[in-house]
């Protein structure tokens, strides 16, 4: 679960940090077409997710 959240951690970073660079991912495309504040809340949702499950399984 610890590399399950890493990877998430680092997808939502990665997703969140591609706009303001004005590129965009092949993937998280579709979050788009549902307005920029769900996209946004999505992005978020994911990077704390990876968060919440690395910090959480990382003494395991």
């Amino acid at each position: 679960m610890k590399e399950l959240g890493l990877g998430l951690f680092l997808f939502g970073l990665v997703s969140l940090v591609l706009p303001f660079f004005g590129l965009h991912h092949m993937l998280l495309t579709w979050i788009d077409q549902w307005g920029p504040s769900v996209a946004w809340a999505i992005r978020g949702g994911i990077t704390l997710l990876g968060l919440v499950l690395y910090l959480g399984f990382r003494r395991r």
